[in-house]
């Protein structure tokens, strides 16, 4: 069961930005961009530290402790990606996971009071998410992606308007490509949110580049 109601968490995923240090100019940097874009609006943050580059041990806590710390400051939703062990460690609002992360029967049973996010990208795996316990879909890639070398074939945003008509009912969240130009049309095509990775990431300016986001994906929620 998620602590939130499923309209709740729909407001919570709206500008969901996603990253680890590794997509950051440098291990360094992560905090200040973090800080940044929480102060810019952001209403969710997953904290995936995974690839090439990125932390381990003792730093990956670190670093995932103080990215919990600051969300939890500004109300902001923190989600661990694909790591049971440590969203238990830094008492994360949640998991997020991929389609080959592990058994979902099992992953639901540890996170029964967590948010639990899966992603998907055919109808079928989010049906099977949503029937296993998920309490969001992570749909995409939506669009071409740099940031996911092993992503696969962008869905496009028609997938927000499959999953609706075939019982998808939980929140549903769009990721892959998603920027400053397409952010508003994911959330027009169906989307409760939109993950943004390097959109802000790699932005000189995450703070301001939160609060645009979060404005055009406001403008754009208000106009469905």
């Amino acid at each position: 069961m998620t602590i939130l109601s499923q309209v709740d968490l729909a407001q919570k995923l709206s500008l969901y930005f996603v990253a680890g240090t590794m997509n950051c100019a440098s291990p360094a940097s992560f905090k200040q961009i973090l800080e940044q874009a929480v102060k810019g609006g952001i209403t969710a943050f997953q904290f995936r530290e995974k690839g090439t580059n990125s932390l381990t041990g003792e730093e990956r806590f670190e670093a995932a402790k103080m990215a919990k710390e600051l969300c939890r400051d500004f109300g902001v939703l923190f989600i661990v990606n694909d790591d049971l062990d440590l969203m238990e460690a830094v008492d994360a609002d949640g998991l997020h996971v991929g389609q080959t992360d592990g058994d979902l029967g099992f992953i639901r049973q540890q996170t029964k009071n967590k948010i639990l996010g899966v992603s998907a990208h055919t109808l079928a795996e989010a049906k099977d998410a949503v029937e296993r316990g998920a309490d969001y879909i992570g749909a995409g890639p939506i669009y071409l992606t740099a940031t996911k070398p092993d992503a696969q074939e962008p869905v496009g945003t028609g997938i927000f308007k499959e999953f609706r008509a075939n019982g998808i009912n939980v929140p549903v969240v769009g990721i892959g490509g998603i920027s400053m130009d397409n952010a508003a049309a994911v959330i027009k095509a169906g989307a409760d949110g939109a993950a943004i990775i390097s959109a802000i990431s790699q932005s000189k300016d995450p703070d301001l580049t939160s609060r645009e986001l979060l404005m055009k994906i406001k403008h754009a929620k208000r106009g469905m």
